[in-house]
């Protein structure tokens, strides 16, 4: 089992060393496609899973979800959440045995998800209908502070609810002048480069676990993929997400910075519960 960087009071304790820093913003890989933003007093979730139930859930099936890293931290642990996000309906990105005691402890949190998906978030979070603030791709919320854009996601393909809404989601989460990409669960489609570069994005975080010849793997990018994306696009800097959390389903980050430096496309690996710092974005990719 690999051990994150930091985990529990560990965590916690340099996530609070970091709430001083009134300029620039920090950022904590929670495993999967999870992490923590701190910007400004402020503490936004992106797509966090915590829990075990997806081990729990298929460990008697042909499909066994075995961890491969320890949880970073307990989610009724982080009692200073503002907003948290959901990019789809997958589990690993809208975990009732996360979500659920988040939002016990943090009672005026703001859960932003996909429109599409808003009676699918109520029914598995058991929570009100109308809590969840739903957004729809090219459409900007802001929420705490946080300007969110809404990016099709294509998980194979882009998928549509009856009303033309989204399904899948990436957002562009603007912090002041900073701006962050998270792909949530996506191949790279035709014109996403080209949408992407327009925001000038300084932070990418991209999955990398997707299909390649020798494996299939639906619905991500793979490293070389994500790497030659982030180039495209225009990112300052790209960080992989999306492996190392189950063993079916996981990618070495290598083949993703070979690519990247074929490219001169700037990139970090994080190990889960590792720190990141926008004082280490490029001055341009």
């Amino acid at each position: 089992m690999i051990q994150p960087a930091l985990r529990g009071r560990d965590f916690l304790d340099d996530v609070a060393l970091c709430r001083g820093d009134a300029v620039n913003f920090y950022l904590w890989w929670l495993g999967q496609s999870g992490f923590l933003v701190q910007w400004q007093g402020r503490h936004l979730l992106i797509d966090p899973y915590l829990s075990d139930s997806l081990t729990k859930k298929y460990a008697q099936t042909d499909k066994p979800h075995v961890r491969m890293t320890e949880p970073v931290v307990a989610a009724e642990s982080l009692d200073f959440i503002d907003v948290i996000t959901s990019s789809h309906n997958h589990t690993d990105h809208l975990d009732a045995e996360t979500l659920v005691p988040l939002l016990g402890v943090n009672p005026s949190a703001r859960l932003v998800i996909p429109e599409a998906n808003r009676d699918f978030v109520s029914n598995r979070l058991g929570i009100a209908t109308d809590l969840p603030i739903g957004i729809d791709a090219d459409q900007t919320i802001t929420v705490a502070g946080i300007k969110f854009t809404a990016i099709p996601a294509a998980h194979e393909t882009i998928e549509r609810d009856s009303a033309g809404r989204c399904k899948y989601l990436g957002y562009i989460i603007e912090l002041g002048n900073w701006r962050i990409y998270h792909s949530g669960d996506s191949v790279v489609y035709p014109g996403l480069a080209e949408k992407l570069r327009g925001h000038r994005i300084d932070l990418a975080l991209l999955p990398i676990n997707g299909a390649r010849p020798e494996r299939r793997v639906a619905g991500n990018m793979n490293g070389p993929e994500a790497a030659h994306l982030a180039k495209a696009a225009g990112c300052k800097l790209a960080i992989p997400c999306h492996y190392e959390m189950f063993e079916f389903n996981t990618e070495s980050p290598g083949d993703f910075v070979t690519a990247a430096k074929s490219l001169n496309q700037p990139v970090q690996v994080l190990e889960a519960g590792e720190r990141w710092s926008s004082h280490d974005v490029p001055s341009s990719a």
